[in-house]
């Protein structure tokens, strides 16, 4: 692994790309020798940091769990991040573009828990226990680092480049309906720009979360009641400008809308 001075340095940067709103050169391509496990500690502490700073966390988002994402990115196995309270968003809210970098949308579910899942060798079965609802949600994308050329450990290093949600539409609880088949059509400015299925997210949305939970062990976390999952997109990225109304429709599940200005 990288020295912990390296590491430091690391997430001293990334943090200074966030305030700045800025965008770092690719890490892969200066630091070659980095790992994925070297990621999740830059990750780590750039979360560390935000807690000892007074922000609350309140969930996690998984990544890259769809084929359409993976063909997006180029990037094959998933990822996560964390995400703070003051990272979501009511539906209707009117958002400040200028607050990420290379800003983008993806449609997604989130699921709430009514208790906790700590891996190894969580199931789907175990997720559909622990959910208390599943909730439609839009995951705004800020990558701090160049998009060109990036590798899973630059995403990961960035916080999976999560920079915010907006969640709205019909809680639903897990047995209500078939959530291999929600759908969902996203449009940008009553333009619909992208459609997809929940079954893209690995077969199962739940999937994701199980995976997600198995991972956090092996570094040792777990998932606490209460916290919000994002299972992941089953749409491409969308890419979204000032003045931009998006506009994602999940049919019996409602609907979410955001501006951003």
């Amino acid at each position: 692994m990288l020295p912990a001075t390296t590491i430091t340095a690391i997430a001293d940067e990334l943090a200074a790309a966030e305030q700045a709103r800025s965008v770092v050169p690719l890490l892969t391509g200066r630091y070659p020798e980095m790992t994925i496990e070297d990621s999740y500690a830059v990750q780590n502490e750039w979360r560390r940091r935000g807690i000892e700073a007074g922000r609350r966390p309140v969930g996690r988002k998984i990544g890259l769990t769809s084929k359409v994402m993976q063909a997006a990115t180029g990037i094959t196995e998933p990822d996560y991040g964390a995400i703070f309270a003051d990272m979501v968003f009511e539906n209707g809210a009117v958002i400040e573009h200028s607050r990420f970098s290379n800003v983008r949308v993806e449609v997604e579910l989130a699921f709430v828990l009514r208790s906790p899942l700590k891996g190894p060798d969580v199931t789907v079965f175990d997720v559909l226990r622990a959910t208390e609802y599943v909730v439609p949600a839009l995951e705004i994308l800020s990558s701090r680092i160049e998009l060109a050329g990036r590798t899973i450990v630059d995403t990961v290093s960035d916080n999976a480049a999560m920079g915010g949600m907006v969640h709205g539409g019909t809680p639903i609880a897990v047995d209500a309906v078939d959530l291999r088949w929600v759908s969902a059509l996203l449009y940008r400015n009553e333009t619909i720009e992208e459609t997809g299925v929940a079954a893209a997210v690995l077969n199962h949305p739940a999937t994701g979360v199980a995976w997600l939970a198995n991972k956090l062990a092996q570094h040792g976390d777990g998932l606490a009641a209460g916290e919000i999952v994002l299972a992941g997109s089953f749409t491409r990225p969308m890419w979204v400008h000032p003045g931009d109304t998006v506009h994602a429709d999940y049919r019996d599940l409602g609907a979410i809308t955001c501006r951003f200005v």
